[in-house]
């Protein structure tokens, strides 16, 4: 849930634009996706289909075979080290564009072409942003095909290439507007833009969070009334919200076809105000059981119950006001360094841009470990809210959340072990692990003691 409030206020603040490898890098889904070599996931079953398989004993730990413990291994190996190459090589690329002096060239037909401030933003961001999105091809590329190769991407090629040109066109259009507003701050107070830029993305930051569901999602995904799709489910999801005292009408929750895309099933909470949401994808219907979507939208639901949204959004807020602030305290010490060469005339240059952009991604490297491990104690709450709403509703929430974990683990070979510093620097949600013992072992009903969340 905080990743797409991240990528939302990253965007904003222009850090996202041209540094979303490294970034997306350091994010993951609700369940941290990873290869398995298995089958595309079948069409939505009804809820009248979903029932539990008999479990050969009762899950009190996550656990893999031998074999498919090796495979995680290797796998989480592979996964960290690209994750930390990328925030070298999407430095590394921002350098380049620098060094051989493309940015500034962008810059001179930019200038040469109109004397419109906003049509050279539109011009210059979107050469930067399509030369950006060239160089960090590869690694993408890479990415899908290693997603691919394990099984657990199953979208075709040509899929994948338009979704990926979208993507650069919203880099473009939303680039574009928000470098004609960061450079009309700098250069209308060079020892403030910072602040006054932070100030006006909040809104803007907003804004485009509220919009994301009715207008980004769709570009992307297939959404359909969960309604349709699943009607018999409901009455069900309806008890839970009204448990937790935030009723959701069925208008508000959504089905969204994933199956044509990856195998891991997931469910998100997106959009505020009247695009408010939930969303459960097609592969989550046709592998969960009943228990495991309803323990899955317990989880969703306790986003908005705790204020999650406002509070991650906050916290992002936060950690973007002091990237800019160490970018305004080191730019200049860059420039003059390195100006020269790079055919910078100053900070007031469209060319300077990447600059700014690689010292934010520097900084940004620890900031975004700030912020999984906020991300990380949200989802947690989550977890244990999602326990507690489904308390009396389903016979054992524990053992259904539980089993889906599991069960996700080995079809996607997660790490039972992973890395502690990978957990700290990209997790954005607590290891696999740590959520079936959370699953296995939470129950203060039976201790006589008083749920955390829901009395």
């Amino acid at each position: 849930m905080l990743k797409s409030i991240c990528t939302i206020a990253l965007l904003c603040s222009f850090t996202l634009g041209f540094s979303s490898t490294a970034l997306a890098a350091q994010s993951g889904p609700n369940k941290p996706p990873a290869p398995a070599s298995i089958t595309p996931a079948p069409q939505t079953a009804t809820p009248a289909t979903r029932t539990a398989a008999p479990s050969p004993k009762k899950i009190t730990e996550y656990t893999l075979s031998p074999a498919l413990y090796a495979k995680a291994k290797t796998l989480g190996t592979i996964r960290f080290t690209f994750r930390l190459f990328s925030f070298f090589y999407a430095l590394f690329a921002l350098w380049l564009i620098l060094q051989s002096q493309l940015s500034a060239r962008f810059r001179d037909w930019a200038e040469a072409t109109t004397r419109i401030r906003f049509l050279q933003a539109l011009i210059y961001t979107s050469l930067l942003a399509l030369a950006f999105g060239v160089l960090q091809l590869p690694l993408d590329l890479f990415s899908e095909s290693l997603m691919k190769h394990y099984g657990i991407s199953v979208q075709r090629w040509s899929s994948w290439t338009g979704d990926w040109l979208k993507a650069q066109l919203l880099m473009m259009v939303i680039g574009s507007l928000f470098a004609w507003i960061l450079f009309a701050m700098i250069r209308r107070s060079p020892n403030r833009w910072w602040f006054y830029f932070w100030t006006i993305s909040i809104p803007i930051s907003l804004f485009i969070f509220f919009l994301q569901p009715v207008i980004i999602d769709p570009m992307f995904n297939q959404f359909e009334p969960l309604s349709v799709k699943a009607p018999e489910l409901i009455p069900q999801l309806q008890q839970i919200t009204q448990r937790g005292g935030m009723p959701i009408p069925p208008e508000r929750m959504f089905w969204m076809l994933a199956s044509d895309k990856t195998i891991y099933t997931n469910a998100y909470v997106t959009g505020i105000g009247a695009t408010k949401r939930v969303v459960i994808w097609d592969t989550s219907l046709a592998k969960e059981t009943t228990g495991g979507i309803l323990t899955m939208f317990g989880h969703e639901m306790g986003h908005y119950v705790l204020h999650h949204v406002w509070k991650g959004f906050a916290f992002v807020s936060v950690v973007v006001f002091v990237l800019l602030y160490l970018a305004y305290r080191t730019i200049g010490w860059l420039l003059a360094r390195y100006a020269a060469s790079w055919r910078v005339c100053g900070l007031g240059d469209w060319a300077a841009l990447p600059a700014l952009l690689l010292l934010i991604t520097l900084f940004g490297f620890a900031g975004a470990a700030v912020l999984n491990t906020f991300s990380r104690y949200q989802e947690n709450q989550a977890d244990i809210y999602s326990l507690e709403v489904t308390h009396g509703i389903i016979p054992d929430p524990g053992q259904d959340c539980a089993v889906s974990f599991q069960k996700f683990g080995e079809e996607v070979f997660v790490d039972p072990h992973p890395n502690p510093v990978n957990v700290v620097l990209f997790f954005d949600h607590p290891p696999v692990s740590d959520r079936v013992n959370l699953c296995a072992t939470y129950d203060p009903w039976s201790q006589g003691e008083s749920p955390k969340f829901v009395k």
